[in-house]
């Protein structure tokens, strides 16, 4: 009997990834509140903070043009990409309450699938609605050559990705929702304040400098940021290559926390 089930072909990883991230794209689209939440609580920050800071933002040394609704916009774009992505790895609490994550757990794939599954899931929901704000961005004043578009949606997909593996290890440990936005408002958010979205790190001051450059997002937005402005003198905090390199590299590092979690939260339960 041993043998039978040993000579039984294991699932390969794409079709169980896929499969997994398919079900979070249906889930996520017949919550259409879940939809609503995640695209316009970004947009109404960007128009609030955006009018009520516009006349204090200094111009050119700042925002290359002085329009405080521009600078502001790259950061609505992560901040959109931030509660998308985060958000759907709540599906990971749910799952575990509603008994499918253990389902899960002990079929023939490895944690690592069902990681990667899970990620690509709020990857593309992430990187769909950051999309459409993207495709807003010449009604701002915004003008994308070819290379630089093709560019924004690397960047896109790779902070996407960035933060769905962040938010899958933060709730892979979670018993409840409350505990999760709790470590949301308490990480997540000044994770975003300290990237450089609302205001540039060459006018904080140097304590807060150190932090804005220590933290990761901060190179994901800066990359973003000068694939929009692409022929604007923006300042940013490293060059778009070292800003890509450091957010393909956030991105793996992520991953590969997420599958060892997973791997090792797996092993705990099965024993």
């Amino acid at each position: 009997m041993a043998q039978t089930l040993d000579s039984q072909p294991r699932p390969g990883v794409v079709l169980p990834a896929l499969s997994l991230a398919r079900r979070e794209l249906v889930r996520f689209l017949r919550q259409r509140h879940r939809i609503v939440g995640a695209l316009a609580t970004p947009i109404v920050f960007w128009l609030l903070i955006g009018a009520g800071m516009g006349h204090s933002f200094q111009g050119n040394q700042n925002g290359g043009d002085g329009n405080y609704l521009r600078y502001f916009y790259p950061g609505t774009v992560l901040m959109i990409l931030l509660f998308t992505a985060i958000f759907s790895t709540i599906s990971i609490i749910e799952d575990r309450r509603e008994g499918f994550l253990q389902s899960v757990l002990v079929s023939p794939i490895s944690p690592m699938v069902i990681v990667l599954g899970k990620v690509l899931g709020g990857t593309a929901l992430a990187f769909g609605q950051g999309l459409i704000f993207l495709i807003l961005a010449p009604v701002v004043g915004f003008h994308f050559t070819v290379l630089s578009f093709l560019l924004a949606l690397v960047i896109m997909f790779v902070i996407s990705f960035a933060l769905t593996a962040l938010g899958f290890c933060i709730a892979w440990r979670m018993s409840s929702t409350q505990g999760f936005h709790a470590i949301m408002n308490l990480f997540l958010m000044p994770m975003w304040f300290l990237s450089g979205a609302l205001f540039p790190a060459s006018g904080a001051m140097a304590g807060l400098k150190w932090v804005i450059a220590a933290n990761p997002l901060s190179y994901g937005l800066s990359a973003l940021r000068q694939t929009m402005q692409w022929h604007t003198a923006t300042p940013a905090i490293a060059s778009f290559p070292v800003s890509f390199v450091v957010s393909i590299g956030f991105a793996l590092a992520l991953f590969v926390l997420a599958s060892a979690i997973a791997t090792g939260r797996t092993s705990a339960d099965l024993q």
